[in-house]
């Protein structure tokens, strides 16, 4: 287990929230640097077992060997289907923590930052063929701008839009610094405030969270036993109105949808958080990344 890695958020939290059986089976849907992994582990017996699923190739030299352990190299979008290929049918808890690791913000090669000199890369997979840079240097200006809006939320995302489809005429978008000259430009306040949301916004659509953290939401819950729990930890507005929606009524839409009679659809899940879960003051002050952190757990009625 790499510490260095990622600093494992709300850990006694979710340890609390996923309510662990000695011989259950369980689900890090986030392996990262194994920190929540090591912690469920600890829990289970031996006849417990745990499927870590991530994936960015690094995080994978952060398992150890235990025969109760099992990391797979996947979206966790697909989880479900990878259980069900090898004959893993029902599991009692799952945890996903959706936030970027450390080791990712702050490797260069990955492409997360906007320090300058850094490959507008930002794919959590790198087998996936689609980049920053390719979304910078290929989207109309109509789609820039929906990008900037609906995830990042920047208040001049037309005219950021507009300066970046202005400015690719004369040179391709390859590093953070090419992207950067044009933020400085027309930033709103301080530099860094006005970056993140717009580096969030593109390594939002890259990787597709929203859509496939839908997905797995969707179709992991079909796994979770009765009385099993889900745990997610969010870290922007946008996923934790998602998780929500999702876990108030079995959709990720502000709205459940309703039949010809006005009737929402049966859900069978008990919200055990109307109300987030967030880090202590003593966590955020060991680990200031946390502090946007937000856990949100579920359970699955009785039959």
């Amino acid at each position: 287990m790499n510490n260095e890695y990622h600093k494992s958020v709300l850990l006694d939290e979710c340890m609390d929230a996923l309510h662990i059986e000695a011989d259950g089976t369980y689900v890090d849907l986030t392996f990262g640097g194994g920190g929540h992994s090591k912690a469920i582990i600890n829990r289970l017996s031996d006849r417990g077992r745990l499927f870590g699923f991530d994936q960015d190739s690094d995080a994978l030299r952060n398992q150890w060997a235990d025969p109760r352990l099992t990391v797979i190299h996947s979206n966790f979008a697909d989880a479900r289907d990878y259980l069900l290929a090898i004959g893993v049918t029902s599991v009692d808890g799952v945890l996903a923590d959706l936030g970027v690791s450390s080791y990712q913000l702050d490797h260069d090669g990955s492409g997360f930052s906007f320090r300058d000199g850094i490959d507008l890369d930002m794919r959590m997979n790198k087998d996936d063929i689609q980049t920053a840079a390719d979304i910078l240097n290929t989207y109309s200006l109509e789609e820039l701008q929906r990008i900037f809006q609906e995830f990042g939320e920047v208040r001049n995302a037309k005219t950021l839009a507009q300066k970046i489809v202005e400015d690719r005429i004369v040179k391709k978008f390859q590093k953070s610094e090419d992207l950067n000259i044009i933020l400085d430009s027309i930033k709103f306040g301080h530099f860094t405030a006005y970056a993140a949301p717009v580096y969030q916004a593109l390594r939002m659509e890259v990787n597709r969270e929203l859509k496939v953290l839908e997905d797995m939401l969707t179709s992991i819950t079909e796994m979770i036993s009765p009385n099993g729990r889900l745990a997610i930890i969010t870290f922007h507005s946008l996923e934790d109105r998602l998780v929500k929606n999702f876990m108030k009524y079995g959709e990720c839409k502000d709205e459940p949808t309703k039949d010809l009679f006005g009737r929402t659809k049966e859900w069978n899940w008990k919200n055990l958080t109307k109300k987030p879960i967030v880090p202590s003051q003593e966590e955020t002050k060991q680990n200031p990344r946390s502090r946007s952190a937000k856990l949100r757990i579920m359970e699955k009625n009785k039959q």
